[in-house]
This record gives structure tokens, sequence and C-alpha cells, in this order.
């Protein structure tokens, strides 16, 4: 139950609810408990009838027709109890995982890219499903279940012990072996448990991955082999499921053999002790006899309570790996709000510590406020590195970040990052309309602003010419446009948060020339007023900016304006030779 301690704060924060749940059950359950008593009662008078003690059957029949009424009156409150019992309790289990499921989401996105890098994304979502469900379990028919057993069990032994102590004593003897075997089937379902959830997250990992990269996948034809594969983790995830039911199966048949055992005993000794006059009358073993069946169904509980509990537990523990993750990115939120929007690098480097590759190396360059900067390189050498540490995707290693002269961890992360618009190499898009997915830059985003935006992203014409225009439902990650098209409404979604810092990370690459060019065109009202960072491989995106650097192998290699580096030997001036060459020959 370690693991489970992390859901105290629940019990303390929905205490009112739980605790009017608790007194619901006991005043249910000893309305339950007075059945017993009016068919001891009804057996003893019918007994009384049948030796001749009583004569009249008019008192027999209206003794009997009250005790009905009685046991009708006990069991319809009964039931109206146990019904509010359901409305209190296990309405607390659903605002648990409702309060759960937020929980661990907000620790998700407060987690740094690394972790993602460690994680698949079938196993985040299954625990904040498949795992949070069962600690859900925990919280409302576990929990029910166990104050409805307990209640139960006192307020029995209470009502049998009062009407024959050693009859008792016999009937509840086979517990204890109950209790002893709970305890241990208890450790082996834990086990088994952590390894189902385990073996669903692989699973769910592998599914996941496979739709997401469906295209692929079908490009290369090898459907069968995924096929196999997940056929493979398909069994695998069976036989594990398997051998825990197995385990869980070996409860109810138990429950069934103990009660029946107890019924035995009540029957035997009961019997003997009536004949031999210890026990006044016979309605007192019809009685026990009703007990023992009253507590079939909350002794046999016992073992699924227990199963639910070690489920949960072995699922919270999986959870709580997560929770108790420390993010490495300081979101520092009482800092700085506001940039004017000039960015400084002063000896920065950085290493990936999964690869130990060192991306940015003692790199150093500032930015004034509205200026311009180009960043050009080979595949690897850098760039998209550069501009993740601008955002403070990673924290670096050594040196210091400036913003308008304050070092970046001065600011109020989340305050920082919504001045800065970035747009990506990876075009992603959410599988919603293409307004929203404009809108996500800026949520309340008039009509007239997001063609403005789309119009300066040459994308405007495009998205009229689809059968529902701006509310054109995409699919998964944008699947349903071209690669041009995803970058242009990415660029748009960057635009319309009207950023103080621009970066632009190789976003143009799937575009052609004449389109490349129209854009940078239509930027430029915009990169007058505006901090603006162009990573790309075509020098014609980067030639009109204010700076150019050029990296290789994460260190500056060339520093200057376009004019300079095509009349310096080096890197910059034979791309723009090569680039320069292809143009004309296309011409």
């Amino acid at each position: 139950m370690t693991e489970l301690k992390y859901l105290n704060k629940y019990l303390f924060k929905y205490k009112t609810n739980l605790l009017l749940g608790f007194f619901i059950i006991i005043i249910a359950r000893i309305l339950l408990l007075f059945t017993p008593g009016l068919i001891r009662e009804s057996v003893n008078v019918i007994d009384e009838f049948r030796k001749g003690n009583i004569v009249s059957i008019e008192t027999v029949q209206t003794e009997l027709i009250q005790n009905i009424f009685l046991i009708l009156l006990a069991a319809i409150a009964a039931g109206i109890f146990t019904f509010l019992t359901r409305q209190t309790i296990i309405n607390v289990s659903r605002y648990v995982e409702f309060d759960l499921k937020n929980e661990i989401y907000t620790q998700y996105q407060k987690l740094s890219l690394s972790f993602y890098k460690k994680n698949q994304t079938g196993d985040l979502m299954n625990r904040i499903s498949e795992d949070v469900s069962r600690v859900r379990m925990y919280f409302g028919p576990a929990l029910m279940y166990s104050i409805n057993t307990i209640t139960l069990l006192i307020i029995t032994f209470f009502y049998m012990y009062r009407q024959s102590p050693e009859l008792t004593i016999y009937t509840i003897s086979p517990l204890p072996i109950l209790s002893y075997t709970i305890f241990k089937l208890s450790g082996i379902i834990n086990i088994r448990s952590r390894i189902v959830q385990e073996s669903l997250s692989k699973l769910s990992s592998f599914s996941q991955e496979v739709f997401t990269g469906i295209q692929i996948v079908k490009s290369y034809a090898i459907q069968k082999n995924k096929s196999l594969e997940f056929d493979n983790l398909s069994k695998k995830n069976k036989d594990n499921q398997i051998s825990l039911v197995k385990m869980q199966a070996l409860f109810f048949p138990l429950m069934i053999l103990l009660i029946g055992i107890s019924n035995i005993l009540v029957i035997y000794v009961g019997g003997k002790q009536y004949l031999s006059g210890e026990i006044e009358n016979i309605g007192i073993i019809a009685e026990f006899i009703i007990y023992v069946n009253m507590l079939t169904w909350p002794v046999a509980s016992l073992g699924w309570i227990s199963s639910i509990i070690q489920q949960a537990e072995a699922s919270q523990k999986r959870i709580n790996e997560f929770l108790k993750e420390k993010s490495e990115i300081n979101y520092n939120l009482n800092g700085l709000k506001k940039i004017n929007g000039s960015i400084e690098f002063k000896d920065v480097s950085f290493t990936y510590t999964e690869s130990n590759i060192k991306a940015i190396d003692k790199i150093s360059f500032k930015l004034n406020n509205r200026k311009s900067l180009g960043i050009i390189g080979v595949t690897g050498s850098g760039k998209t590195t550069l501009i993740k540490l601008i955002t403070k995707i990673y924290n670096i290693e050594a040196g210091e970040i400036l913003f308008d002269n304050n070092s970046i961890n001065e600011y109020d992360l989340e305050c920082l990052r919504k001045q800065i618009g970035v747009v990506s190499q990876d075009s992603f898009l959410f599988s919603d309309s293409i307004i929203n997915n404009i809108r996500f830059g800026k949520e309340k985003a008039t009509m007239k602003e997001v063609e403005k935006v789309c119009k300066i992203a040459g994308i405007h014409n495009e998205i009229l010419k689809f059968s529902n225009g701006y509310e054109t439902i995409l699919g998964e990650r944008g699947i349903n446009l071209s690669g041009g098209q995803k970058q242009r409404i990415c660029i748009a979604r960057a635009l319309i948060k009207e950023p103080k810092i621009l970066i632009l990370d190789d976003c143009l690459s799937a575009l052609d020339n004449e389109t490349e060019e129209k854009i940078i065109l239509s930027l430029k009202s915009i990169l007058k007023d505006t901090t603006t960072i162009i990573s790309s491989h075509r020098l014609s995106s980067v030639q009109n900016l204010n700076e150019i650097i050029v990296l290789d192998k994460g260190k500056i290699i060339q520093k200057g304006n376009h004019e300079l580096l095509i009349n310096q030997n080096g890197y910059y001036k034979d791309v723009y030779s090569k680039q320069l060459t292809k143009k004309d020959d296309k011409i």
C-alpha cells in the first residue's frame, strides 16, 4: 500500500462525501440485518403452531403478514440507502479519476523534451488511461465494498453472538483461513498485475507508432511484418493476462467452499444444540443460515477487493514514476514577463546527454531588437539545436543566453515562449479545423486577422479552394495537406500571435523557389518590426537579412552579411556558387 499513500490527499479533499457515504452504508447494513431476526420470529411462530402452543391460525397469519411487510420495508429502505452510497463514494472515485488525469497531463506538459526521448508515447497514454482507471477502482468499488464488508461483519457478529456465542464461533471459524489465503495470493497478483500493465504499454506503444507511420509501413509494403510483430506482442499480453486471471480465479471457488463449510457447521452444530436444548427455538438456525448467506458476497468480495487494491498499487507505482520525475527546465513563474527582442549568446555550449554529441560549441553572437539573423550550415551542424536553446527547450551546459541583457533564467518561461513565434522543420498540425490550428497561436483571433496572416503565408487562396474553407477538418498531423501547405499554415500560426521574436527553422524547405520568394517578400512588412531568425539550407531565404552565421559541427565558422560572405572564401561562397549555377541551369 506504499504507492497508494500518494492518493491520501484526495481522501482529505473529498472527506465530506466519503464520511457521508460511510454513514449511509452503516444505516443500510443495519436495515438489512432486520431481515434475519424477522425470519427467525416467523419460523418460530410456525414451529409453535406445529407444536400446538399456538392454536389460532389467524394469529400465525397476522404475524407472518406483519413480518413480510417489515422485511419488504427494510429491503426497500436498505436499497435506497445503498443507492445513495453509490452516489457518494462511487462519484468520489470519478472525481479522483478526473483530478489524477489532469495532474498527470499537467506533469507531462512540464517535463522536458529529454523525458519524451526516453519514453514511448503509447506508454505515456497507457498510464494516463488504463493505470488511472485501475486506481479509480480502488477509490470506488474497493473502498465502498471494504467499508460495506467491515460494517456488515461487525454488526452481523454482534447479532449472532447475542443469539449463540458457541454457534457464532463455529460459523466464523473458516474466515481466518480465508484471510491467510488472501494474504498469500495478493503478493502474486501484485507482481502479475505489474507485468500485465507493462505488456499493455508495449502493445500500445507499438500500435501508436505503426499508426503514426502508416504511410511508411504501406510504402515499404511491410504490413505483414508489422502484423507478425503485433501478433507476438499480443500473444505475450494474452499470456500475461491469462496468468493473472488464473490466480484471481482461485478466490471465488475458495470463497464458495468456505461459505459452504460455514453452512454445514451451522446446520450440524445448531441442530445438535437445538436437540440438546442449548438453543431455545429452531428459528435461530434459520437466522444463522441467512447471516452466513448474507456474508457470502462480502466475504467473497474480499478476494476481489484485494485483487483491485493490488492492481491499483501496481498502476499507481507506474504513475508515481512519472509524477515524481523532475523537470530539467525551471519555469520560474515569478520571473520577468516582457521582452523587447534583443538576443545574445555568450560562449554557449550544449551536449546531448543521450548520445554525448556536442551540438553547440562556444557560440557567441548578438542580435539587436528588430534585426534579423540567418543561420545556415550542413545537416547536423547545430542549427535546430541553437533555435531550441533560444526557447529553452534544453538547458545549456555552459555560457549564457541573454534577452535584453537579462539572463534567460530570469524570465518566466511561459511568458517568454508566448512572445516567441517558432515554425519548426516538423510542420505539426492538430486533428482540428484549419482555422483552429491557426488560432492555436491566438485563441481569440478574428477572422480578419486569420485571413491577413494566411495571405502573408501565401496559403489563403488555397484554403478557400477547400470545400469547407477555413472550417476544413484536418486529418492526424494534417495528413490531407501537402508538405508546403502544412508549412505555410504553421507560418500563419506563428505570425498571428504577433511575436516579438520570429524564428523560422528551415520551414520553407517543401516550397518551390517561386513560392518561397513570395513568402519572404510578404514577410518584409513584419520583419521590420520583429526580431527575426531564419534557419535554412537555401541562401535565398537568408541573403537579405542583417547578419548571417555559418555553423559547422556546432561552431560558427563564418559571420557577416550576404555581400561580405560571398566575397569571402568559405562554405557560404561555395554554396552560393552551387545554388546560383543550379538556378542558371534551370533557366
